[in-house]
């Protein structure tokens, strides 16, 4: 059993189904860390929509960071496992990078998340940042597939 698993979190119900794989995994007095990587593009986001810019990049960011913290709180609070520490931590960046560094910068034993299964334009378009996470070797990755009429 682990010690203490690094737990990404993008606010979708599939994702939070991670978490219970996550507990079932850890031994008691095991940690679960909840991560939350807050992605704001600093330059013009163009395409299909009109072009889009994050106007006062800083504020949008001191904005963000504690919504975030203030959800994965909440998904914190509904683990009911007296026996599991559980931490939150937000950070802006590019989720799969964060991930990463947050796992290596936490030591953890592994991490555990959920896979929206996208294939073709879709996972071209949005990539995948479970694949960029396994691409970095930083520790032992638990994927959570998801299943036809799992909730998005």
């Amino acid at each position: 059993m682990l010690q203490h698993v690094l737990v990404p979190l993008d606010g979708s119900k599939l994702a939070e189904a991670a978490l219970d794989h996550a507990v079932n995994i850890l031994c008691p007095g095991g940690r679960i860390t909840l991560l939350s990587a807050v992605d704001v593009p600093e330059v013009p986001v163009y395409g299909y929509y009109p072009p889009a810019t994050v106007p006062d990049y800083q504020s949008t960011v001191e904005e963000l960071v504690p919504q975030a913290r203030q959800y994965l709180e909440e998904i914190a609070k509904q683990v009911n496992q007296p026996e599991l520490t559980i931490c939150v931590e937000a950070e802006i960046g590019e989720p799969a990078h964060v991930i990463a560094e947050v796992a290596a910068r936490l030591k953890v034993d592994a991490i555990v998340m959920s896979t929206h299964g996208r294939s073709g334009l879709s996972r071209w378009l949005f990539g995948s940042v479970t694949n960029k996470v396994l691409a970095t070797r930083c520790c032992p990755v638990y994927v959570i597939p998801s299943k036809p009429g799992d909730p998005k």
